[in-house]
């Protein structure tokens, strides 16, 4: 059998379970770090519940899959998650779902991995989305996520803090309800409405357009031209803001 007769017959197996998002779908990558508890409260041990180098580095990591080739007009970050929105017409290597799923896991692999001077590993998955309205549920719901979970973390580790073990802390948090948390923060002085915003609802980066005045290299003539850089935004607006927020990526305001 020569080459081109096994290529074309192996390829087929490779090719087998290949999957595409259709042109007519909005497309969202999703990230998580894998095994990032043990990883940041052990290994390394960050802050708790937050702590400001591992926002860093994650908004790095962010940074770096935005620059990577896609086309994502607007990454969020929140834990140990991001995710990244794709413009309408992102249409490399056919929108092949294993193209996207290994390279972006590998990119903020990788990133992630150099600013923290140890393996940090993350997976990807790909998440086709039929309108603009559930683009702005799924960023909703990735915000909300963020909200809940930092509520829980604060209380949490405030218990821990105190002395509590590890079953003490979840059994006192087990099925008890929002209002309930607040109050038991509030009682031990941390009004969780006045912490920083970030850690509450996470963060956004973005393109912005800017001015940079440079010399014509055909003319010698000092000329403004127009560039672009990331933009990260600590203070996100929430709710039907933040759903008027995200539209504004698809309908090109941002672009």
């Amino acid at each position: 059998m020569n080459f081109d007769d096994l290529d074309a017959k192996i390829r087929q197996y490779e090719q087998s379970m290949d999957q595409v998002i259709l042109p007519e779908l909005y497309m969202v990558a999703r990230l998580d770090g894998n095994r990032f508890t043990r990883l940041t409260k052990e290994i390394c041990e960050f802050e708790a519940p937050f702590d400001t180098d591992f926002r860093n580095y994650m908004i790095e990591t962010v940074k770096a899959l935005m620059n990577y080739g896609f086309r994502v007009i607007y990454g969020f970050t929140e834990s140990d998650e991001i995710s990244l929105l794709f413009h309408p017409e992102e249409n490399n290597f056919g929108r092949k779902v294993r193209k996207y799923n290994s390279l972006l896991a590998g990119v903020a692999s990788a990133t992630f991995s150099q600013k923290l001077g140890q393996s940090g590993i993350f997976d990807c998955r790909m998440i086709p989305l039929p309108t603009v309205e559930r683009v702005q549920d799924y960023f909703l719901w990735r915000q909300e996520d963020a909200h809940r979970n930092s509520l829980n973390s604060h209380c949490y580790w405030m218990l821990r803090k105190q002395g509590k073990s590890v079953k003490e802390a979840t059994q006192m948090l087990e099925g008890q309800s929002v209002a309930f948390k607040n109050e038991l923060l509030f009682q031990n002085g941390i009004n969780f409405d006045k912490l920083p915003n970030w850690q509450k609802r996470g963060v956004g980066v973005y393109w912005e357009e800017f001015e940079k005045q440079g010399i014509n290299p055909s003319t010698g003539k000092t000329e403004i031209a127009l560039r672009r850089k990331l933009k990260e935004n600590l203070e996100l607006p929430i709710r039907s803001d933040y759903a008027k927020f995200i539209a504004t990526f698809l309908s090109g305001e941002n672009d």
